[in-house]
């Protein structure tokens, strides 16, 4: 019998590659996301090409109620959820703090922080009453130095690793592992979101090589594939090229 693993924002970059490759080993795949039409293509091809079963469920993590009313939807099969990958997430906006847009702040703080936590809150419980599970929070290298016009961001990171070391603490009795994994620049929708450009990698990777999304997939699946007294907490990948959040060797 497969394991089942749930994974957020799986509609792009690191939870898309994440589904592909916990399905590529035999998981079967919830995927959550708010773009419909990118989670049927993808449940399409976990289903037809690679076989295994996957669940879509499509939703704002920001909105507790959607959050509820989708996870309490799964029919109980899919309801024994063995990994909880809490990728969701986004950086908006890079300007100082005296300048920063609130609609950027509420929007990082209400999927950074508060989405992360409205789905856990409701995975956890599941995890307890069964006495296993593991769950990993997608940080960022945001979550451990703070930057120029990061603020708000790098404030919403360092929650996640505040939590991520909370809920190790408070799952251990019940031999849940949890850890996060950290990632330096990954070159996916990151950035275009973040300045509102389309051609924004084009600049921000100019000159160095960044990570991929499926760098940080096979760091999850290194994770979740240790043996059962095995537990990762936390892993900060970079790129060579980068030795902080803001300095690179690039060419």
């Amino acid at each position: 019998m497969r394991k089942i693993a749930l994974i957020t924002g799986a509609t792009s970059g690191i939870g898309k590659a994440t589904a592909k490759i916990l399905a590529k080993n035999n998981y079967d795949i919830i995927i959550t996301g708010r773009r419909d039409e990118r989670l049927g293509e993808l449940a399409v091809e976990l289903i037809d090409k690679i076989g295994v079963e996957c669940y879509p469920l499509c939703f704002d993590i920001r909105k507790k109620d959607e959050v509820e009313c989708a996870i309490n939807s799964l029919p109980e099969p899919w309801q024994n959820i063995d990994v909880l990958v809490n990728n969701a997430g986004l950086a908006a906006g890079l300007s100082p703090i005296q300048e920063g847009s609130l609609a950027d702040w509420d929007q990082m703080i209400d999927t950074n922080i508060k989405g992360l936590l409205y789905i856990t809150r409701i995975i956890a419980p599941i995890m307890a009453e069964k006495k296993s599970g593991h769950i990993i929070n997608i940080g960022s290298i945001a979550g451990k130095e703070t930057y120029a016009n990061g603020n708000v961001y790098c404030a919403t990171k360092h929650a996640v690793e505040a939590i991520t070391k909370g809920l190790r603490i408070d799952l251990n009795p019940s031999g849940i592992k949890v850890g996060s994994i950290c990632p330096g620049a990954v070159e996916t929708e990151f950035s275009v979101v973040r300045l509102k450009d389309a051609d924004a990698n084009k600049k921000v990777y100019a000159g160095f090589t960044p990570l991929q999304a499926q760098d940080i997939a096979e760091t999850v699946l290194f994770m979740v594939t240790r043996p059962a007294h095995v537990n990762i907490g936390d892993i900060l990948i970079l790129p060579t090229a980068q030795a902080a959040a803001t300095i690179f060797n690039k060419k």
